[in-house]
Protein backbone atom coordinates (compact mmCIF):
# COMPACT_ATOMS: atom_id res chain seq x y z
CA UNK A 1 0.00 0.00 0.00
CA UNK A 2 1.13 3.42 -1.04
CA UNK A 3 1.64 5.94 1.59
CA UNK A 4 -0.96 8.39 0.26
CA UNK A 5 -3.42 5.01 0.43
CA UNK A 6 -2.65 4.24 4.28
CA UNK A 7 -5.47 3.91 6.77
CA UNK A 8 -4.83 4.31 10.43
CA UNK A 9 -5.71 1.01 12.05
CA UNK A 10 -7.62 1.17 14.92
CA UNK A 11 -8.82 -1.70 17.72
CA UNK A 12 -10.85 -1.00 20.97
CA UNK A 13 -9.78 -3.04 23.94
CA UNK A 14 -13.46 -3.92 25.42
CA UNK A 15 -14.23 -3.49 29.52
CA UNK A 16 -17.07 -3.84 30.58
CA UNK A 17 -16.24 -0.24 33.09
CA UNK A 18 -13.03 1.33 31.42
CA UNK A 19 -9.41 1.28 31.75
CA UNK A 20 -8.92 3.70 34.34
CA UNK A 21 -8.54 2.21 38.00
CA UNK A 22 -11.20 4.04 39.37
CA UNK A 23 -13.43 3.55 35.90
CA UNK A 24 -15.84 1.05 37.88
CA UNK A 25 -16.86 3.36 40.85
CA UNK A 26 -17.71 6.76 38.34
CA UNK A 27 -21.74 7.38 37.98
CA UNK A 28 -21.38 6.35 33.90
CA UNK A 29 -19.99 3.04 34.55
CA UNK A 30 -21.82 0.02 34.79
CA UNK A 31 -19.78 -3.06 36.49
CA UNK A 32 -23.00 -4.62 37.59
CA UNK A 33 -23.31 -5.37 33.59
CA UNK A 34 -20.05 -6.81 32.64
CA UNK A 35 -21.53 -10.47 32.47
CA UNK A 36 -24.72 -8.99 30.38
CA UNK A 37 -24.60 -10.02 26.76
CA UNK A 38 -26.48 -7.52 25.71
CA UNK A 39 -24.87 -4.59 26.98
CA UNK A 40 -21.23 -5.98 25.70
CA UNK A 41 -23.16 -7.07 22.39
CA UNK A 42 -23.43 -2.70 22.66
CA UNK A 43 -20.35 -1.98 22.85
CA UNK A 44 -18.87 -4.22 20.39
CA UNK A 45 -22.08 -2.21 18.37
CA UNK A 46 -20.71 0.77 19.22
CA UNK A 47 -17.07 -0.09 17.94
CA UNK A 48 -18.97 -1.14 14.78
CA UNK A 49 -20.24 2.10 14.18
CA UNK A 50 -17.04 3.78 14.09
CA UNK A 51 -15.47 1.00 11.41
CA UNK A 52 -13.01 0.45 13.92
CA UNK A 53 -10.99 -2.73 12.04
CA UNK A 54 -11.52 -5.27 15.39
CA UNK A 55 -12.45 -5.56 19.35
CA UNK A 56 -9.68 -7.41 21.60
CA UNK A 57 -10.58 -9.08 24.75
CA UNK A 58 -7.52 -10.00 27.20
CA UNK A 59 -7.64 -12.87 29.68
CA UNK A 60 -5.92 -15.20 31.70
CA UNK A 61 -6.24 -17.91 34.03
CA UNK A 62 -5.90 -16.57 37.60
CA UNK A 63 -6.47 -14.11 39.51
CA UNK A 64 -10.00 -12.41 40.34
CA UNK A 65 -11.95 -10.65 38.55
CA UNK A 66 -15.33 -11.78 37.03
CA UNK A 67 -15.07 -11.68 32.69
CA UNK A 68 -16.25 -14.27 30.49
CA UNK A 69 -14.42 -16.86 28.52
CA UNK A 70 -13.33 -15.23 25.54
CA UNK A 71 -14.33 -17.79 22.84
CA UNK A 72 -17.64 -17.86 24.13
CA UNK A 73 -18.76 -14.23 24.05
CA UNK A 74 -16.66 -13.70 20.85
CA UNK A 75 -18.80 -16.20 19.27
CA UNK A 76 -22.06 -14.63 20.52
CA UNK A 77 -20.85 -10.71 19.66
CA UNK A 78 -20.40 -12.58 16.36
CA UNK A 79 -23.55 -12.85 15.59
CA UNK A 80 -24.48 -9.54 16.22
CA UNK A 81 -21.82 -7.50 14.12
CA UNK A 82 -21.17 -7.77 10.46
CA UNK A 83 -17.61 -6.06 9.65
CA UNK A 84 -16.13 -6.10 13.12
CA UNK A 85 -13.08 -8.01 13.69
CA UNK A 86 -13.28 -10.28 17.15
CA UNK A 87 -9.48 -10.60 18.52
CA UNK A 88 -8.86 -12.84 21.78
CA UNK A 89 -5.93 -13.25 24.06
CA UNK A 90 -5.05 -16.87 24.50
CA UNK A 91 -2.42 -17.64 26.27
CA UNK A 92 0.19 -21.09 25.12
CA UNK A 93 1.42 -22.17 28.30
CA UNK A 94 -1.51 -23.49 30.08
CA UNK A 95 -3.42 -24.63 26.67
CA UNK A 96 -2.68 -27.57 23.75
CA UNK A 97 -2.19 -26.42 20.52
CA UNK A 98 -4.74 -28.91 18.92
CA UNK A 99 -7.77 -27.26 21.16
CA UNK A 100 -6.72 -23.84 20.23
CA UNK A 101 -6.61 -24.49 16.48
CA UNK A 102 -10.20 -25.93 16.77
CA UNK A 103 -11.57 -22.88 18.86
CA UNK A 104 -10.00 -20.16 16.16
CA UNK A 105 -11.11 -22.42 13.18
CA UNK A 106 -14.39 -22.56 14.78
CA UNK A 107 -14.75 -18.90 15.78
CA UNK A 108 -13.65 -17.68 12.23
CA UNK A 109 -16.54 -20.14 10.62
CA UNK A 110 -19.10 -18.27 12.72
CA UNK A 111 -18.01 -14.99 12.21
CA UNK A 112 -17.56 -15.03 8.62
CA UNK A 113 -13.28 -14.82 9.18
CA UNK A 114 -13.32 -12.24 11.64
CA UNK A 115 -11.02 -13.86 13.73
CA UNK A 116 -8.02 -12.73 15.60
CA UNK A 117 -5.16 -14.85 18.00
CA UNK A 118 -3.49 -12.94 20.44
CA UNK A 119 -0.64 -14.79 21.20
CA UNK A 120 1.25 -14.81 24.56
CA UNK A 121 2.88 -17.09 26.37
CA UNK A 122 1.57 -16.51 29.83
CA UNK A 123 2.69 -13.55 31.56
CA UNK A 124 1.12 -14.38 34.38
CA UNK A 125 1.66 -17.58 36.63
CA UNK A 126 -1.18 -19.86 36.52
CA UNK A 127 0.37 -22.99 37.74
CA UNK A 128 -1.81 -23.41 40.57
CA UNK A 129 -4.78 -23.72 38.22
CA UNK A 130 -3.21 -26.28 36.04
CA UNK A 131 -1.64 -29.29 38.46
CA UNK A 132 2.23 -27.73 38.01
CA UNK A 133 4.52 -26.76 40.40
CA UNK A 134 5.61 -23.80 39.00
CA UNK A 135 5.36 -21.10 36.17
CA UNK A 136 7.94 -21.90 32.80
CA UNK A 137 10.85 -19.42 33.07
CA UNK A 138 10.60 -16.37 30.01
CA UNK A 139 12.86 -17.78 27.85
CA UNK A 140 11.52 -21.45 28.07
CA UNK A 141 8.16 -19.67 27.61
CA UNK A 142 8.75 -18.29 24.03
CA UNK A 143 10.56 -21.29 22.94
CA UNK A 144 7.72 -23.53 23.68
CA UNK A 145 5.34 -20.92 22.26
CA UNK A 146 7.00 -20.58 18.80
CA UNK A 147 6.97 -24.52 18.71
CA UNK A 148 2.87 -24.39 19.68
CA UNK A 149 2.34 -21.47 17.20
CA UNK A 150 3.92 -23.64 14.27
CA UNK A 151 1.72 -26.43 15.26
CA UNK A 152 -1.29 -24.65 15.47
CA UNK A 153 -0.84 -22.96 11.58
CA UNK A 154 0.05 -27.20 10.53
CA UNK A 155 -3.54 -28.20 11.63
CA UNK A 156 -5.01 -24.82 10.10
CA UNK A 157 -3.26 -25.89 7.06
CA UNK A 158 -4.25 -30.20 7.58
CA UNK A 159 -7.44 -29.28 5.75
CA UNK A 160 -6.87 -27.93 2.18
CA UNK A 161 -9.03 -25.11 0.78
CA UNK A 162 -11.18 -27.04 -1.85
CA UNK A 163 -11.10 -30.69 0.77
CA UNK A 164 -15.20 -30.17 1.26
CA UNK A 165 -17.30 -31.73 -1.78
CA UNK A 166 -20.57 -31.84 -0.96
CA UNK A 167 -21.23 -34.10 -3.65
CA UNK A 168 -24.24 -35.55 -3.58
CA UNK A 169 -24.39 -37.53 -6.09
CA UNK A 170 -21.65 -38.73 -5.94
CA UNK A 171 -22.10 -39.52 -2.17
CA UNK A 172 -19.01 -37.88 -1.39
CA UNK A 173 -18.76 -34.89 1.34
CA UNK A 174 -15.27 -34.41 1.95
CA UNK A 175 -11.98 -35.46 -1.23
CA UNK A 176 -10.26 -37.41 1.68
CA UNK A 177 -7.31 -37.17 -0.12
CA UNK A 178 -7.47 -33.50 0.51
CA UNK A 179 -6.90 -34.19 4.39
CA UNK A 180 -3.84 -34.88 5.94
CA UNK A 181 -2.35 -35.54 9.08
CA UNK A 182 0.89 -33.26 10.11
CA UNK A 183 2.86 -35.87 12.20
CA UNK A 184 4.40 -32.86 13.72
CA UNK A 185 7.40 -33.52 16.39
CA UNK A 186 8.96 -30.83 18.34
CA UNK A 187 10.82 -30.71 21.51
CA UNK A 188 7.54 -30.07 23.28
CA UNK A 189 4.59 -31.10 21.24
CA UNK A 190 3.87 -34.12 19.13
CA UNK A 191 0.93 -34.19 17.23
CA UNK A 192 -0.71 -36.64 14.96
CA UNK A 193 -3.87 -34.04 13.39
CA UNK A 194 -5.50 -33.68 11.05
CA UNK A 195 -8.25 -30.97 12.53
CA UNK A 196 -11.27 -32.10 12.75
CA UNK A 197 -12.80 -28.93 11.56
CA UNK A 198 -12.06 -27.73 7.57
CA UNK A 199 -9.60 -24.57 6.96
CA UNK A 200 -10.69 -21.21 8.36
CA UNK A 201 -12.14 -18.46 6.08
CA UNK A 202 -8.74 -16.62 6.48
CA UNK A 203 -6.80 -19.48 6.21
CA UNK A 204 -5.22 -18.26 9.51
CA UNK A 205 -7.34 -16.13 11.71
CA UNK A 206 -4.92 -12.85 12.10
CA UNK A 207 -2.29 -14.08 14.41
CA UNK A 208 -1.57 -10.91 16.77
CA UNK A 209 1.49 -10.60 19.50
CA UNK A 210 1.52 -8.54 22.37
CA UNK A 211 5.37 -8.62 23.74
CA UNK A 212 7.79 -6.14 23.37
CA UNK A 213 10.93 -7.50 24.88
CA UNK A 214 13.55 -8.53 22.62
CA UNK A 215 12.26 -12.09 22.47
CA UNK A 216 9.31 -11.38 21.75
CA UNK A 217 10.12 -8.48 19.29
CA UNK A 218 11.76 -10.92 17.11
CA UNK A 219 9.00 -13.43 17.47
CA UNK A 220 6.60 -10.61 16.29
CA UNK A 221 8.76 -10.21 13.08
CA UNK A 222 8.80 -13.41 12.26
CA UNK A 223 5.21 -14.99 13.10
CA UNK A 224 2.50 -11.83 14.08
CA UNK A 225 0.69 -10.03 11.49
CA UNK A 226 -0.25 -7.29 14.44
CA UNK A 227 1.93 -6.09 17.46
CA UNK A 228 0.03 -4.95 20.68
CA UNK A 229 2.20 -2.87 22.27
CA UNK A 230 3.11 -0.33 24.68
CA UNK A 231 5.19 2.58 24.35
CA UNK A 232 4.42 5.40 26.14
CA UNK A 233 6.36 8.35 24.09
CA UNK A 234 6.59 9.60 20.32
CA UNK A 235 10.31 9.06 20.44
CA UNK A 236 10.28 4.95 22.00
CA UNK A 237 7.42 4.96 19.63
CA UNK A 238 9.00 5.81 16.59
CA UNK A 239 12.51 3.44 17.84
CA UNK A 240 10.35 0.35 18.49
CA UNK A 241 8.57 1.32 14.81
CA UNK A 242 11.70 1.23 13.23
CA UNK A 243 13.55 -1.62 14.88
CA UNK A 244 10.82 -4.36 14.65
CA UNK A 245 10.06 -3.36 11.08
CA UNK A 246 13.78 -3.74 10.40
CA UNK A 247 13.23 -7.58 10.93
CA UNK A 248 11.17 -8.55 9.19
CA UNK A 249 13.13 -8.82 5.74
CA UNK A 250 15.04 -11.85 7.21
CA UNK A 251 12.13 -13.12 7.42
CA UNK A 252 10.78 -12.63 3.86
CA UNK A 253 8.44 -9.68 4.49
CA UNK A 254 7.53 -6.59 3.80
CA UNK A 255 6.58 -3.80 6.19
CA UNK A 256 3.06 -3.80 4.88
CA UNK A 257 2.48 -7.02 6.63
CA UNK A 258 2.82 -6.16 10.44
CA UNK A 259 0.75 -3.88 11.81
CA UNK A 260 2.15 -1.83 14.72
CA UNK A 261 -0.45 -0.74 17.06
CA UNK A 262 0.99 0.89 20.50
CA UNK A 263 -1.77 0.86 23.07
CA UNK A 264 -3.47 4.48 23.82
CA UNK A 265 -5.92 5.26 26.60
CA UNK A 266 -7.63 8.28 26.03
CA UNK A 267 -9.97 10.86 27.70
CA UNK A 268 -11.67 12.89 25.10
CA UNK A 269 -14.39 15.87 25.74
CA UNK A 270 -15.09 18.52 23.23
CA UNK A 271 -12.60 20.80 25.45
CA UNK A 272 -9.70 20.07 26.79
CA UNK A 273 -11.41 21.11 30.68
CA UNK A 274 -13.57 19.17 29.86
CA UNK A 275 -11.67 16.44 29.62
CA UNK A 276 -9.36 17.08 32.78
CA UNK A 277 -12.46 17.51 34.66
CA UNK A 278 -13.26 13.77 33.86
CA UNK A 279 -9.70 12.81 34.54
CA UNK A 280 -9.94 14.62 37.97
CA UNK A 281 -13.07 12.76 38.79
CA UNK A 282 -11.32 9.10 37.64
CA UNK A 283 -8.53 9.70 39.49
CA UNK A 284 -10.84 11.11 43.36
CA UNK A 285 -11.87 6.99 42.87
CA UNK A 286 -8.82 5.26 43.33
CA UNK A 287 -7.09 4.64 46.75
CA UNK A 288 -3.74 6.00 46.23
CA UNK A 289 -2.21 3.88 48.94
CA UNK A 290 -3.34 0.69 47.53
CA UNK A 291 -2.30 2.01 44.03
CA UNK A 292 1.02 3.34 44.98
CA UNK A 293 1.67 -0.26 46.95
CA UNK A 294 0.84 -2.19 43.68
CA UNK A 295 3.66 0.52 41.73
CA UNK A 296 6.19 -0.44 44.42
CA UNK A 297 6.32 -3.94 43.01
CA UNK A 298 8.63 -2.06 40.61
CA UNK A 299 10.19 -0.69 42.82
CA UNK A 300 13.33 -2.33 46.13
CA UNK A 301 11.19 0.79 47.95
CA UNK A 302 7.85 1.54 48.49
CA UNK A 303 6.67 4.65 47.05
CA UNK A 304 4.51 5.61 50.11
CA UNK A 305 7.47 6.72 52.09
CA UNK A 306 8.07 9.46 49.29
CA UNK A 307 5.65 12.77 48.51
CA UNK A 308 3.99 12.92 45.84
CA UNK A 309 5.88 15.59 44.12
CA UNK A 310 9.36 13.48 44.70
CA UNK A 311 10.81 12.16 41.21
CA UNK A 312 10.04 9.11 40.91
CA UNK A 313 13.12 6.84 42.50
CA UNK A 314 14.78 5.10 39.02
CA UNK A 315 17.96 3.86 40.86
CA UNK A 316 15.93 1.88 42.79
CA UNK A 317 13.63 0.20 39.93
CA UNK A 318 14.46 -3.04 39.78
CA UNK A 319 15.63 -4.76 36.17
CA UNK A 320 13.08 -5.98 33.75
CA UNK A 321 15.31 -9.40 34.04
CA UNK A 322 13.54 -9.38 37.81
CA UNK A 323 10.19 -10.41 36.59
CA UNK A 324 8.95 -13.35 35.04
CA UNK A 325 6.28 -11.64 34.03
CA UNK A 326 5.59 -8.75 31.34
CA UNK A 327 9.25 -7.91 31.51
CA UNK A 328 8.76 -5.38 28.31
CA UNK A 329 6.00 -3.66 30.76
CA UNK A 330 8.97 -2.49 33.04
CA UNK A 331 11.53 -1.58 30.50
CA UNK A 332 8.69 1.06 28.84
CA UNK A 333 7.12 2.56 31.95
CA UNK A 334 10.89 3.13 33.74
CA UNK A 335 11.89 4.38 30.46
CA UNK A 336 8.95 6.67 30.31
CA UNK A 337 9.69 7.80 33.90
CA UNK A 338 12.71 8.94 33.21
CA UNK A 339 12.02 10.15 29.90
CA UNK A 340 9.95 12.72 31.03
CA UNK A 341 11.36 12.91 34.58
CA UNK A 342 8.27 12.28 36.31
CA UNK A 343 7.05 12.70 40.06
CA UNK A 344 5.61 9.83 41.72
CA UNK A 345 2.15 11.64 41.32
CA UNK A 346 2.65 11.48 37.17
CA UNK A 347 3.61 8.11 37.58
CA UNK A 348 0.69 7.18 39.67
CA UNK A 349 -1.53 8.83 37.12
CA UNK A 350 0.05 7.37 34.16
CA UNK A 351 -0.40 3.91 36.07
CA UNK A 352 -4.13 4.47 36.63
CA UNK A 353 -5.11 5.36 33.37
CA UNK A 354 -3.46 2.94 30.85
CA UNK A 355 -1.61 -0.14 32.29
CA UNK A 356 1.23 1.19 30.81
CA UNK A 357 0.05 2.53 27.93
CA UNK A 358 -0.39 5.75 26.29
CA UNK A 359 -2.32 8.21 28.85
CA UNK A 360 -4.00 10.83 26.86
CA UNK A 361 -6.43 13.77 27.84
CA UNK A 362 -7.79 16.48 25.47
CA UNK A 363 -9.90 17.39 23.22
CA UNK A 364 -11.14 16.00 20.31
CA UNK A 365 -8.57 17.87 18.03
CA UNK A 366 -5.62 16.91 20.13
CA UNK A 367 -6.61 13.50 20.19
CA UNK A 368 -6.84 13.09 16.65
CA UNK A 369 -3.39 15.31 16.17
CA UNK A 370 -1.81 12.83 18.55
CA UNK A 371 -2.59 10.04 16.12
CA UNK A 372 -2.23 11.54 13.50
CA UNK A 373 1.27 12.31 14.28
CA UNK A 374 2.26 8.93 15.47
CA UNK A 375 0.80 7.57 12.39
CA UNK A 376 2.49 10.30 10.05
CA UNK A 377 5.73 10.18 11.73
CA UNK A 378 6.32 6.07 11.43
CA UNK A 379 5.34 5.63 15.50
CA UNK A 380 2.59 3.68 14.48
CA UNK A 381 0.03 2.35 12.17
CA UNK A 382 -2.63 2.73 14.37
CA UNK A 383 -3.75 2.06 18.03
CA UNK A 384 -5.30 -0.26 20.01
CA UNK A 385 -7.80 1.63 21.97
CA UNK A 386 -8.42 1.79 25.96
CA UNK A 387 -10.82 3.95 26.38
CA UNK A 388 -10.20 5.00 29.82
CA UNK A 389 -14.49 5.03 30.64
CA UNK A 390 -17.01 2.81 29.22
CA UNK A 391 -19.63 3.05 27.83
CA UNK A 392 -18.99 7.49 27.63
CA UNK A 393 -15.24 7.16 26.74
CA UNK A 394 -16.23 4.85 23.40
CA UNK A 395 -18.95 6.67 22.45
CA UNK A 396 -17.05 9.57 22.25
CA UNK A 397 -14.32 8.24 20.36
CA UNK A 398 -16.37 6.71 17.97
CA UNK A 399 -18.96 9.45 17.61
CA UNK A 400 -16.23 12.60 17.76
CA UNK A 401 -13.02 11.78 16.97
CA UNK A 402 -13.56 8.66 13.83
CA UNK A 403 -15.24 11.72 11.98
CA UNK A 404 -12.16 13.77 12.57
CA UNK A 405 -10.30 11.23 11.61
CA UNK A 406 -12.57 10.88 8.67
CA UNK A 407 -12.24 14.81 7.63
CA UNK A 408 -8.51 14.30 8.11
CA UNK A 409 -8.31 11.40 5.06
CA UNK A 410 -7.00 9.25 7.76
CA UNK A 411 -9.63 6.26 8.45
CA UNK A 412 -12.12 4.71 6.49
CA UNK A 413 -15.96 5.40 6.25
CA UNK A 414 -16.78 1.98 5.33
CA UNK A 415 -15.44 -1.18 5.71
CA UNK A 416 -13.55 -2.85 3.01
CA UNK A 417 -14.41 -6.09 2.57
CA UNK A 418 -16.22 -8.28 5.06
CA UNK A 419 -12.72 -10.14 6.63
CA UNK A 420 -10.89 -8.57 9.25
CA UNK A 421 -7.45 -9.40 6.93
CA UNK A 422 -9.50 -7.17 4.05
CA UNK A 423 -9.55 -4.47 7.15
CA UNK A 424 -6.15 -4.62 8.17
CA UNK A 425 -5.22 -4.42 4.60
CA UNK A 426 -3.40 -7.92 4.96
CA UNK A 427 -3.27 -11.15 2.40
CA UNK A 428 -5.01 -14.24 3.19
CA UNK A 429 -3.03 -16.48 3.72
CA UNK A 430 -2.10 -19.75 1.62
CA UNK A 431 -1.84 -23.07 2.71
CA UNK A 432 1.88 -23.75 2.92
CA UNK A 433 1.44 -27.07 3.18
CA UNK A 434 -0.33 -27.85 0.37
CA UNK A 435 -0.43 -25.15 -2.25
CA UNK A 436 -3.48 -24.71 -3.95
CA UNK A 437 -4.51 -22.15 -7.16
CA UNK A 438 -7.40 -21.11 -4.80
Amino acid sequence: MSKSNRKVHLNVFLRATGHHAGAWRHPDSHPELELDIEYLAKLAQIAERGKLDSVFLADGYAGGGSKLEPFTLLSALATVTKNIGLIATVGTVYNEPFHVARQFASLDHISGGRAGWNIVTGAGSAAHNFSRDEHPEHAHRYETGEEFVEVVKQLWDSWEDDALLYDKQGGKLVDANKVHEINFKGRTYSVKGPLNIPRPPQGYPVLVQAGSSELGKELAAKTAEVIFTAQQTFDAGREFYSDVKSRLARYGRTADELVILPGLAPIVADTEAEARDIEEELHSYVDTKRALENLSERFTVNLNDYDLDDLVPLDKAKPSEAFNGIRSRQEVIIDAARRESFTIRQLLYRSNGGHGHITFTGSVLQTADLIEKWFNNQAADGFNVLPQLFPTGLETFVDKVIPELQNRGLFRTEYEGTTLRESLGLQRRANVRHQLSS
